[in-house]
């Protein structure tokens, strides 16, 4: 109804019953989207693996029982996380059948979206797929919120910004959005000072060296937490930071998640503008936003997220604008 078959090379699927009240497993990890290296659950395979979770065959909804293919594959980034199992089984009880595929890198998710490998994906953020959808010529389009995540300054050396040397190595993402965001949360810090006063575009190139006490090392978002042992600090999105067990006493900085400055931040399920429309994505956001998805998900994902329940018209609108800012140059 909605896909191309996919792959069999990348997609490993088994159906799990519900858990029993009270048996959801979610391991606590405090942490810092983004904009969320995974091992459990998971098989190394350089492209994307699938982590999935569905319901029993028999189990149906409003809708379901019709002949109707209800099966949507959610590409992620933390697949591998306890409180996905929370929203699969809630979505079967409604009768669909989740699958989530997972990647290990951000650069993959949105074009196997693009190209039907998937129906939706929950990774990113406003300001990544405006990044993706303007250098793509895209119309890949929001449906609902989750959350924004702080990007935090991480220490595996130091406790107070003070302790960090002149001169001293801070390791940040080297995706272009997420380098932005990394270099303006440093900005933010004191710890560099930016020509271009900090955008959403900034770069490494901006860098006031004579002002700052720091440089910056850019690195694969998923190297970020193991580059910790031999620089003095790095910026980590929080999926890569729950997978390392980073924890909250690590932290030397953060992002206030509720600042306007945030919004273009908003963690997002995304879809092709064709198939926004489908009434199954509008019932998996509200899903996600079911008490006992979110409870999962602090558990897993840390504490110091703000969830949002934005409309699928307000974030278009953020990332309209957005585009438009970002094509002006």
């Amino acid at each position: 109804m909605r896909r191309a078959p996919a792959s069999p090379a990348h997609t490993t699927r088994h159906t799990a019953a519900p858990s029993p009240a009270g048996a959801i497993r979610p391991r606590p990890v405090p942490r810092g989207t983004p904009m969320r290296l995974l091992r459990a659950l998971t098989l190394l395979i350089p492209a994307a693996v699938l982590a999935a979770g569905c319901a029993a065959p028999g189990e149906s909804g409003s809708g379901a029982g019709d002949g109707e293919d209800r099966t949507v594959r959610i590409g992620v980034s933390d697949g591998a996380e306890p409180y996905w199992n929370v929203f699969t089984e809630k979505a079967a009880a409604e009768g669909i059948t989740v699958e989530l595929v997972n990647f290990t890198d951000y650069n993959q998710p949105n074009p196997a979206l693009s190209q039907g490998q998937l129906d939706l994906n929950q990774f990113q953020h406003l300001q990544y797929l405006a990044n993706y959808n303007v250098q793509n010529d895209e119309d890949l389009v929001p449906v609902g919120a989750t959350a924004v995540y702080p990007l935090p300054l991480y220490s595996a050396k130091h406790t107070d910004l003070a302790q960090i040397p002149q001169g001293g190595q801070i390791v940040i993402p080297n995706d272009a959005v997420n380098q932005a965001r990394a270099l303006n949360v440093l900005q933010s810090a004191g710890l560099l000072r930016l020509t271009d006063g900090g955008t959403t575009t900034s770069t490494p190139a901006d860098i006031d060296r004579a002002a700052s006490t720091v440089t910056v090392t850019p690195v694969d978002a998923a190297q970020t937490a193991a580059n910790l042992p031999s620089a003095d600090g790095a910026v980590v999105n929080n999926n890569y930071a729950t997978s390392a067990n980073l924890t909250a006493d690590q932290v030397l900085y953060g992002e206030d998640p509720d600042s306007d400055a945030a919004k273009p931040y908003i963690n997002l399920f995304v879809a092709r503008a064709d198939q926004a429309q489908d009434p199954d994505f509008a019932t998996l956001v509200r899903i996600y936003h079911d008490q006992q998805v979110l409870d999962a998900a602090r558990k897993d994902l840390g504490e110091d997220g703000v969830f949002r329940d934005n409309t699928p018209e307000d974030l278009q609108q953020t990332l309209s604008g957005i585009e438009q800012q970002l094509r002006a140059g």
